[in-house]
């Protein structure tokens, strides 16, 4: 059977299994003999936004390289519900854990990142925040370029979003600004789908209180301060990740377009020079774990969009990073680029939980299995009730005061004056393990402007052994400080009388209002953690610049042939969750590939 005729086998065979992709080892020879003008390294949040719009001319043709499995037919990756069972110890995660971190008593945490078709997008909980105006405007000066700016990135955000009405159909009036969202793009997002016990309470302690619990009608205007509905990647009632948006059947079924799940990348090769720089444009991986790797050549580039840890360890294990570094790990320096890997940034995060006087909860759901499959069969049959919901139904975003003493020996840390340092998020039942009996209300905190910065190291030269990552979660100067004063936030965000009779008691070894400052900081370096939302392990920097990894247009810094797109680029972590601006990152990054390629 000639080459042609067997990738119109498999189209077809595509076209029968839905949105399955099934291929066997036979399918990395076929790879291998055909010509692509670009190979995508990563089927994730960015790789598949890359895929499909390159796809759209029908003269490129490209090939998707994902390292873990289809997410098709994975309710658990569908249901907005499920996200929390999810991660972690699935096979749709890379089970990642950190090294020791001082600031969190020396404990390991898990890592979670998206090991499937969709990656990260397709196991986490589906909050839907832009960050700041000013989060934007800095990417622009420090970049040098006016493309990242939020004004220009704005339309990129529209073009990604198909803003779509809540499961439930309520009126959405005064809950949402539509002049700031797109409707016609390919990632859903909507609001709550099914009212909850707390709704009411909520609203009413927010305006009872006033000031840092201001509302805001929409926080993904790009002045994100105050409180709100939340917003999902949530269409209809199923999850929208990159791959049910971006690797929809319709495009899949683009001749042009060729997804290979189950392919682990383990480097790319140099394969010439031009203008006295060295020229990377193949790139090895194993299929299915096979033995021996196969080898594939993109003729106008190679694309990595691996995640913000993994794209480093490639880019390591290729011999592109520090060159001292990969000599001591016996690995031959190819491209001496020291930044790669470092500048990690990531949000801290802390979750505090009471008691309450109701039984209209969601915890039952996550510890009665029967009640569970019950509530899945309503949402298989009506795409209503509870699990078209995510994690918060509320979310509001507060800036300390310019006054705090926090900024007295130091500066501030956000962006401007109209950025946010922290994100107050609340739910409806108790985010972590449930225990035995019990209805809870938890509320989370997230620190959006920290300091410290970590970094992704080889582990050793096992091509595939898992990095050292290393947060130092915690570590800078205005971190503790911060999160300390969101802890104090959520606890005067539930004295408000709204709670009366409904807040029991909290939950053992919490905190209440009275805690000193020594108290708050041993509770969070007990119990803070990682949002993961990590950025900025290849980053951007002015082009010419001696530092950073991927000039303003993400081609990598000493190399030709190679462009970076993924949140590793990203120099800090914008005041929300990393998606939303990972998806416009990409639309805009597609729109300079297709620039450079006309």
């Amino acid at each position: 059977m000639t080459s042609s005729l067997r990738w119109c086998a498999f189209l077809l065979s595509l076209v029968s299994l839905g949105r399955a992709i099934i291929l066997t080892q036979n399918d990395a020879s076929l790879v291998s003999s055909t010509k692509y003008d670009f190979v995508i390294v990563g089927g994730g949040t960015a790789g598949n936004v890359i895929a499909n719009r390159l796809t759209e001319n029908p003269k490129f043709k490209v090939l998707l390289l994902e390292a873990g499995p289809s997410d098709a037919g994975q309710l658990e990756l569908q249901i907005p519900f499920l996200c929390t069972h999810t991660t972690p110890n699935t096979a749709w995660d890379w089970n990642y854990t950190t090294v020791p971190q001082a600031a969190l008593n020396g404990v390991s945490i898990s890592y979670p990142r998206g090991h499937v078709l969709g990656g990260s997008s397709s196991i986490n909980c589906l909050v839907y925040t832009r960050g700041s105006k000013e989060d934007f405007d800095r990417y622009a000066d420090v970049t040098g370029d006016k493309g990242w700016s939020w004004d220009n990135m704005l339309p990129y955000f529209k073009k990604s979003e198909r803003f779509t009405p809540p499961a439930d159909g309520h009126n959405t009036t005064g809950q949402f600004d539509p002049s700031v969202h797109g409707f016609n793009g390919r990632v859903g997002v909507s609001l709550p789908g099914a009212a909850t016990a707390i709704d009411g309470r909520a609203n009413a302690a927010f305006d009872q209180l006033g000031g840092e619990f201001q509302r805001t009608l929409d926080y993904n205007s790009g002045s994100p301060v105050g409180f709100g509905w939340s917003q999902a990647v949530i269409g209809g009632s199923k999850r929208s990740s990159s791959s049910t948006a971006y690797l929809a059947p319709q495009y899949l079924q683009r001749s042009n377009l060729h997804v290979l799940v189950n392919s682990k990348v383990s480097r790319i090769l140099q394969t010439d020079t031009a203008g006295g720089l060295p020229v990377f444009r193949s790139v090895e991986f194993n299929l299915n774990g096979a033995a021996s790797s196969t080898k594939v050549t993109a003729s106008k580039e190679l694309i990595l969009s691996a995640g913000s840890l993994n794209t480093p360890q490639i880019l390591l294990n290729s011999g592109i990073g520090s060159s001292s570094t990969l000599k001591s790990l016996h690995i031959k320096p190819l491209v001496d680029l020291p930044d790669v890997g470092e500048n990690m940034g990531d949000h801290p995060i802390i979750t505090l939980a009471w008691t309450v006087n109701s039984t209209q909860t969601y915890d039952d759901f996550n510890r009665n299995t029967t009640l569970q499959n019950q509530e899945i069969q309503r949402w298989k049959q009506t795409g209503q009730g509870v699990f078209v919901n995510g994690i918060a139904q509320h979310i509001g975003f507060v800036r300390v005061p310019d006054t705090s003493p926090i900024f007295s020996k130091v500066g501030d840390p956000a962006p401007g004056p109209g950025s946010p340092h922290f994100e107050i998020f609340l739910s409806n039942f108790l985010l972590g393990t449930t225990p035995p009996t019990g209805n809870f209300l938890s509320i989370s905190s997230i620190m959006l402007t920290p300091t410290a910065r970590g970094n992704v190291k080889l582990n050793s030269t096992n091509l595939f052994g898992a990095p050292i990552i290393d947060p130092q979660l915690l570590t800078g100067s205005t971190d503790v400080p911060l999160l300390r004063e969101a802890v104090k936030s959520t606890l005067r965000l539930v004295s408000a009388s709204a709670w009366n009779g409904y807040i029991l008691a909290p939950v053992d070894g919490q905190p209440t209002a009275t805690a000193t400052d020594a108290e708050l900081d041993m509770f969070i370096s007990g119990s803070a953690r990682s949002a993961y939302h990590v950025v900025g392990t290849s980053s951007m920097t002015p082009k010419n610049a001696k530092t950073g990894v991927v000039d303003p247009d993400l081609k990598v810094k000493k190399v030709g042939g190679l462009r970076i797109v993924d949140a590793s680029v990203l120099p800090f972590v914008p005041a929300g969750h990393t998606q939303a601006a990972t998806y416009a990152l990409a639309e805009r990054a597609a729109d300079l590939i297709k620039a450079d390629h006309s």
